[in-house]
């Protein structure tokens, strides 16, 4: 037998009204939020495995960002770079000038004028710091500014002021690359074969044979002698243009690589984001739906609540 009573009726109809409620709440909340629920609770077993995608997400996120530095740092490399190359090709132009002239009145002037562009591209910065100076991005590399300084420098080796550590970046999972290089670094070999020079030892060569009387000055008609010594400068010059060109090679692999593994960082986002979404997103169908039928359920279960008011057992006993 079944007992039946006011109170029990009015609970049973209390907890139904406010099921329904709870049920328009949350489907409220994933139609505003366009989420299954708000927090880790709402996901219930979901949760570790949502969890450790976001971890993962959040990783590749990181290396997303360190590749757009990174690349924004060899782009900044690549013009400078570029600078210093296209300086002493014209360099080499200068000098061949000469040569096929019979003419040294403005080399000087060229020369001078192409060392402050090396100068300059040694001393490129980018996000305020130096890029050719290794870790000490806060000092210029180099502390010569033009022809004159380097002539009177004690040595080449006294001109250059960076440090001896490389800018080394982890842009994937056990994967980190040297994006750097430094200021003493831009050398050529010598006709020799063996012998190591900074490409500023050519200025400071040219501008010491122009300072010695006994060789000097190139100005005007060159002697013989001076046609064959700028003959000998051609093939360091050329040695030296090669090797700055190969630096901005290994730059410009180093961007393309770059931008590989940036394609494949954004690719395995967009797969994390996706597998996330799966687990995340709200069906906004399901969702509408099961919206209009709590608003229903609620109207429905306010309305037993109203008519219980109107109905006492005491009528059933009279």
């Amino acid at each position: 037998m079944t007992r039946v009573s006011t109170t029990g009726n009015y609970q049973s109809a209390l907890l139904n009204l406010m099921a329904a409620q709870q049920q328009q709440e949350n489907a409220s909340n994933r139609l505003s939020t366009r989420k299954v629920a708000t927090d880790l609770t709402g996901f219930g077993r979901s949760s570790e495995t949502l969890t450790a995608l976001k971890g993962a997400e959040s990783r590749v996120q990181g290396f997303l960002d360190t590749g757009e530095v990174v690349t924004a740092r060899l782009e900044a490399q690549d013009l400078a770079l570029t600078q210093i190359a296209d300086a002493l090709t014209a360099v080499r132009e200068a000098v061949g000038g000469v040569l096929a002239s019979d003419s040294a009145t403005t080399l000087m002037l060229d020369i001078a004028g192409q060392f402050q562009n090396v100068s300059n591209g040694l001393n490129a910065r980018h996000q305020g710091g130096y890029l050719f100076s290794g870790a000490d991005t806060t000092n210029a590399p180099v502390l010569v500014g033009n022809l004159s300084d380097l002539a009177a420098a004690a040595s080449v080796a006294a001109t250059l002021n960076n440090d001896s550590i490389k800018p080394v970046s982890r842009v994937a999972e056990n994967t980190s690359v040297e994006t750097g290089y430094l200021a003493d670094g831009f050398t050529f070999i010598e006709d020799d074969g063996v012998t190591e020079s900074h490409i500023f030892q050519i200025f400071r060569d040219i501008r010491a044979y122009n300072d010695n009387p006994a060789t000097g000055p190139l100005t005007g008609k060159p002697t013989e002698a001076q046609k064959a010594w700028l003959t000998d400068q051609l093939s360091r010059i050329d040695a030296a243009v090669k090797s700055t060109v190969d630096t901005a090679s290994r730059n410009g692999s180093l961007q393309k690589r770059m931008e590989q593994i940036q394609t494949s960082h954004e690719a395995q986002k967009l797969s994390l984001d996706e597998l996330v979404a799966e687990r995340t997103d709200a069906d906004m169908a399901k969702a509408v739906t099961d919206l209009e039928l709590s608003q229903i359920a609620v109207q429905a279960s306010a309305q037993v609540v109203s008519q219980l008011r109107e109905v006492s057992l005491l009528n059933y006993l009279r």
